[in-house]
């Protein structure tokens, strides 16, 4: 057998782990938080006080203008000094969640904006309250125009929770460079971790492909095609 086939080989359980016990995790919760505090933004954005919305602008501003890697070492690295300390998972997941909220707070903002102002209208119209209106009318239709965003965004976290090597987490790229240490094979070892990221994407991608059409088979660009 080559050598390159065995040391993948033997180092493919090793990384797969590591996926299923750092990365996964990882990219589901800040993702799911993230989404959390997206709404939330979104939502100060459109509706909350003049002070509320310039705090969550504010806070836009600073994780969309700054790299996710330098917010990653700001958290970790830098809150110690101020006698905050984290352990790098947590630290991990504050930074990805932070960061998926920046962003999806404006795919929200924008979706939630996008539905006509006429199903406000209906909605009021048949006695239902804001609340009522924006969880059985307005953020129904925003949702199905929100996915194609949001699911690009959930795989663009996948690969980015690479970055939380840099902090060391044990993550699946880590997993990769502490073999490297011991092997001296750089090229194998990182050439077979961006395989499985591929991977975990090309599945991620496909799911979304599905579930697109799923929602549009009332109609639509993607059911005309087919």
């Amino acid at each position: 057998m080559p050598h390159w086939l065995q040391l993948t080989l033997d180092s493919l359980p090793t990384l797969l782990w590591a996926a299923l016990i750092f990365t996964v995790p990882l990219t589901l919760l800040s993702f799911a938080f993230g989404l959390f505090v997206g709404l939330v933004a979104a939502l100060v954005r459109l509706f909350g006080p003049k002070p509320l919305v310039a705090v969550v602008r504010f806070y836009v501003w600073i994780f969309r203008g700054t790299p996710l890697l330098v917010q990653l070492f700001l958290i970790f690295y830098g809150l110690p000094s101020v006698g905050i300390l984290l352990d790098a998972f947590s630290a991990a997941l504050i930074g990805f969640t932070l960061n998926i909220g920046a962003y999806t707070s404006e795919i929200i903002r924008a979706v939630i904006g996008s539905v006509p102002k006429g199903q406000w209208e209906a909605a009021y119209s048949i006695g239902m309250t804001w609340g009522q209106a924006m969880r059985r009318t307005i953020l129904p239709q925003a949702g199905r125009v929100a996915v194609p965003p949001l699911s690009n965004t959930f795989i663009s976290l996948v690969k980015d929770t690479s970055l939380a090597a840099a902090i060391t987490v044990p993550e699946m790229f880590q997993a990769a460079q502490r073999i490297v240490a011991t092997t001296y094979e750089p090229l194998i070892l990182y050439v077979e971790a961006a395989a499985l990221y591929l991977a975990l994407s090309s599945v991620l991608s496909a799911l979304q492909t599905r579930l697109e059409k799923r929602l549009n088979r009332y109609g639509g660009f993607l059911e005309a095609r087919s």
